[in-house]
């Protein structure tokens, strides 16, 4: 490999020099940053150096001559294939030529944009607790997940790599490469760095664009679409193009407006007649204020005849999180009768306060209410006791999210909004996937999970290290569900780069210009949900 990628070059013996032990690598991996001698693949090389372990990673280093003796055929190239057996599986082949004969799938492209990296696996990959029970089932899953796994590396240890590779020739706003689309023909070098397993390409591989972006939502049915989408902190400075850098979100007035186009994008394209937003900026309901702002983005793009407006509180900050969660509605479908409550009395701190408004569907006077929520997050900084992660799978914080399903659930049976109408949609960003505590606990109080009776096979809204599931939610009572006539999610977003986002961060001039379109693919880092009923 050149000097300008990864600082050396991969050794492995000629095939009539291998040994005959099938456990130990014929390769090895030549760190020479100087390079000294220009060494071309197919070259049969003589190296003096020092065999020393770099982060599990078996190499030569203190190299002191490198001399090419001239041309030879390449090694054949080992048959290898996920999932591993063992974890060890691959270190008999370590720094040697490998290729998959089968094909595999995309399933993490977080660091394609800033490492030039895909992560692929045998078959599309899902968070353990979206499909197995907390704890035993659950860590066999993870530990499944483990063993089916391989980086699809550059070939390069440059950050922020320009062009970025893949898809050949190049990723950008328009030719993405999205998990759950497939690659096949992989054939390069096996190496290991920071506890994965990678592939350096030898020669191209086939992209498969097996999971294509779609346009708009799968039909859903009804008379009535509801929304709910985590719009991934959506913070509007000071409310007059200045105050930047916030706490939270854009960085600068550039960023905030490319954020807003393409999350407007994506609002207005949901075509709901209710939406519910988590993670917007927790600073009010005034002309300043970030709902304001948002809602007055969707309004100047909305087509003749359709208008939006935002459910008030007569508070300046609902809670005391940064972020809130807010009720959007189309005003030209329905109505909110009464005021709107939120709950702060009982809730768990570090949940953000959920909000629930009665609206009534013009034309038909039918009501429900709609309740938004945003439950506290996995991350286990600050947890303690009960809240630690209990390596069930669950994550950290999980007691006091399930504490927060309780009390969503006292909370609504006490009719906050006042509407005497048994019809109640839950939704939002519980942070809890569907085999977990508070899921389950607000299913097992008779909700009916939307998404799961589909019939889209498994769900999920987010992706999270090459593992899918759905953390956001769409839970309705008894008598709302018997009016639901569909529920889907818009893959707009958890299967992008993050590199096709509004951040202008690890970028040169001209990926400024490529990797961002006025769309709504990449808003956020969470798929919106669509819901259809007909009220009655």
């Amino acid at each position: 490999q050149r000097k300008d990628h990864l600082n050396g070059f991969f050794l492995q013996e000629e095939d009539q020099d291998a040994d005959s032990d099938p456990a130990t690598s014929e390769g090895i991996f030549v760190y020479d940053p100087s390079d000294p001698v220009d060494v071309r693949l197919g070259d049969r090389v003589c190296v003096t150096g020092t065999v020393a372990e770099y982060k599990g990673l078996t190499e030569l280093k203190d190299v002191t001559s490198v001399t090419v003796r001239g041309r030879a055929s390449l090694p054949h190239a080992a048959r290898v294939s996920l999932p591993m057996p063992d974890e060890d599986a691959f270190e008999p082949v370590e720094g040697m030529r490998v290729f998959f004969p089968q094909r595999l799938t995309v399933t993490d492209v977080y660091n394609l944009g800033r490492y030039g990296e895909v992560t692929l696996s045998s078959h599309r990959l899902f968070a353990p607790t979206e499909i197995a029970a907390p704890g035993t089932d659950a860590l066999a899953v993870a530990h499944a997940n483990a063993l089916d796994r391989i980086v699809l590396d550059d070939g390069s240890s440059t950050k922020n790599p320009d062009p970025i590779p893949y898809p050949p020739p190049g990723l950008s706003a328009t030719d993405t490469l999205r998990s759950g689309d497939a690659i096949q023909g992989v054939q390069g070098v096996i190496t290991y760095s920071y506890g994965s397993y990678l592939i350096e390409p030898i020669t191209p591989p086939e992209f498969l664009f097996l999971n294509p972006r779609t346009t708009a939502p799968a039909p859903v049915g009804g008379t009535l679409r509801a929304a709910s989408f985590n719009v991934e902190n959506y913070f509007n400075g000071d409310g007059c193009g200045g105050g930047f850098p916030t706490a939270r979100g854009a960085v600068n007035l550039r960023e905030f407006e490319r954020q807003q186009d393409k999350l407007v994008k994506a609002l207005v394209g949901l075509h709901a007649d209710v939406i519910g937003l988590a993670e917007i900026e927790n600073d009010g309901f005034g002309p300043g204020s970030a709902i304001h702002d948002l809602v007055a983005g969707m309004n100047a793009a909305a087509p003749i005849g359709t208008s939006y407006d935002y459910v008030r509180l007569p508070v300046d900050q609902v809670g005391t999180d940064l972020i809130t969660c807010a009720i959007v509605y189309r005003t030209q479908t329905v109505a909110p009768v009464g005021e709107a409550r939120f709950m702060l009395a009982g809730l768990p701190e570090m949940n953000r306060p959920p909000v629930a408004q009665t609206f009534m569907q013009k034309g038909t006077g039918a009501e429900f209410t709609v309740v938004m929520n945003h439950f506290k997050s996995k991350s286990s900084r600050g947890a303690y006791g009960d809240d630690a992660d209990q390596g069930d799978g669950q994550g950290a914080w999980n007691h006091n999210r399930t504490e927060a399903a309780k009390a969503l659930l006292n909370w609504i049976a006490t009719d906050p909004t006042g509407s005497g109408d048994p019809d109640v949609l839950i939704i939002g960003d519980l942070n809890a996937y569907t085999r977990e505590d508070p899921t389950t606990t607000i299913l097992s109080a008779g909700y009916v999970d939307l998404l799961s009776r589909s019939g889209d096979g498994l769900n999920y809204t987010y992706v999270y290290k090459g593992e899918a599931g759905c953390l956001d939610r769409a839970l309705a009572s008894t008598s709302l569900a018997r009016q639901a006539t569909g529920a889907a999610v818009w893959h707009i977003d958890a299967d992008e780069p993050p590199a096709l986002g509004y951040g202008t961060a690890y970028k040169s001039a001209d990926q400024l210009v490529s990797l961002y379109r006025n769309d709504p693919y990449r808003s956020s880092d969470h798929d919106p949900i669509v819901i259809g009923f007909d009220l009655k």
